[in-house]
């Protein structure tokens, strides 16, 4: 069972899960992050350090966010490896916590 970022990521992109990710298994977008669901161990280190909660267990990813399975395994196809915490946006804490980002996506 992967992780799996889900839309609260969108343009937060806080990039603390990346700092404590054993196997390297974050993708960077231009306003988002996707984890590899091939590379994930399920180590669980990441959900902890997500400013945003936007970090679930596949299994209980909440209904509403389903989509985002399938959108992180479809971005880590095309999004490089990010391996080094940066700085988030500057407005990121303004977007942490509102609803329906997903067409704030930038692929």
């Amino acid at each position: 069972m992967a992780y799996v970022v889900t839309e609260n990521c969108i343009k937060c992109k806080y990039t603390d899960c990346v700092d404590v990710c054993p196997v390297d298994c974050f993708h960077e977008g231009p306003n988002f992050l996707a984890i590899d669901p091939e590379e994930c161990i399920d180590c669980t280190l990441c959900v902890a350090e997500c400013p945003a909660e936007a970090i679930f267990a596949e299994d209980d990813v909440p209904d509403t966010q389903r989509r985002f399975i399938a959108l992180n395994a479809e971005m880590v196809k095309v999004w490089p490896v990010i391996t080094e915490r940066r700085k988030p946006p500057a407005d990121a804490d303004e977007w942490n916590g509102k609803p329906d980002k997903l067409d704030q996506l930038e692929r």
